[in-house]
């Protein structure tokens, strides 16, 4: 089996030194070369063909951010952003994810981390997941896109829904004395694909939106904010003990498990630290499964693109215990189809949708 052939991109010597030692401590790793520049990265890019990139924010002459736009307009390859654990790092990688990057890993200590090695496996994992979702990466003229349909799984014929420009509309709501809640669970590819999702849904969606994206403490806050700034509906960090709204969409906090509660009718959001469930924290499932246990609620489940299973033992039970409507997305538009084929696998979807359909499917499901 061939090598993965990795370019790494930091204007530190040092960091580039070490990031290739880390790398290389892989057998199934080859650092093919190294830039110290965006203008160098990009060269190098087209000269050497790469399979996956690592790419440092901060450097002279272009800045990771600007080598990334015009590598996924021009380039598209998976890269691997390393970021600092700043406020102004957690806003760049947000951008970067929006942009198309793959993934990210954070600086333990900053720009030059002498303690890199503390993020050695994840950075080695980050790489090769990469590698796996090479041919799905896109360019963000959406140029490789493939055309996609709707599947409902029940033996229904496939639905070719009007494709419009504009979100769909909730004119009138079914007279229910029921609280309504939609829960999404995502990984790897997540920022980018809540940003196609939660900016077609129109500003009057009658339900709270419970999301857990696998994110680390201190980028989920950035995340949310800058979906706030895109959307019609507003999106927000929960805080432990609001009360959830329709029409808003709840990020859980990278380092706490996200449950919603039912106190005196009302959906409240509890955060804590209990241990890591499968090596998340907030993990898919912890938020499912507090959804099954709540009664007198209508309730939809969307699964993502991302690594792994999750969500897919809360799903289980949520079907077990009530009636719940699933979405997941389809292999077509998943950065990484772990976490949506696991559910499928599992036989937990109600309705496979490419990711552009997914707000579509939901809005006429809530109708």
């Amino acid at each position: 089996m061939s090598k993965i052939r990795v370019l790494v991109t930091d204007d530190s010597a040092f960091m580039r030194k070490v990031i290739t030692d880390i790398l290389s401590t892989d057998s199934e790793i080859e650092v093919i070369e190294r830039a110290k520049n965006g203008l160098e990265c990009i060269e190098k890019c087209k000269q050497l063909t790469p399979d996956v990139l690592t790419l440092d924010i901060e450097m002279p002459i272009m800045n990771g951010l600007d080598a990334l736009e015009k590598l996924m307009n021009e380039y598209p390859i998976p890269v691997v952003m390393l970021s600092s654990l700043t406020r102004e790092g957690a806003e760049a990688t947000i951008q970067a994810l929006e942009l198309g990057a793959f993934d990210f890993v954070t600086k333990p200590s900053g720009p030059i981390s002498l303690d890199i090695h503390k993020v050695g496996d994840r950075l080695i994992e980050r790489v090769k997941a990469a590698a796996s979702a090479r041919g799905r990466i896109r360019r963000t003229d959406g140029k490789a896109s493939k055309p996609t349909t709707i599947s409902p799984v029940a033996a229904q014929p496939v639905v070719r829904p009007v494709v419009t420009s504009t979100p769909p509309i909730l004119t009138r709501l079914p007279n229910t004395t029921k609280a309504r809640l939609v829960v999404l669970g995502t990984s790897t590819g997540g920022p980018k694909a809540l940003q196609t999702v939660l900016t077609q849904l129109p500003a009057k969606f009658p339900a709270p939106i419970a999301i857990v994206q696998h994110m680390p403490a201190g980028f989920t806050k950035s995340l949310a904010q800058r979906l706030d700034s895109l959307c019609q509906i507003k999106v927000t960090e929960v805080t432990d003990g609001e009360i959830l709204q329709p029409a808003t969409a709840y990020i859980a906090p990278g380092g706490y498990h996200f449950e919603v509660h039912s106190v005196n009718g009302r959906l409240q959001a509890h955060l804590h630290q209990q241990e890591p469930r499968g090596g998340h924290r907030p993990s898919v499932d912890v938020l499912f499964e507090s959804v099954s246990r709540l009664t007198n609620v209508d309730k939809w489940a969307i699964i993502m693109t991302g690594m792994g299973n999750d969500g897919t033992k809360g799903l289980k039970l949520m079907k077990e215990i009530g009636p719940v409507a699933s979405i997941i997305e389809d292999e077509s538009s998943c950065i990484v189809y772990g976490m949506p084929r696991a559910a499928i696998q599992a036989g937990l979807a109600d309705h496979i949708a490419p990711l552009d359909k997914i707000p579509e499917v939901l809005c006429k499901l809530l109708h």
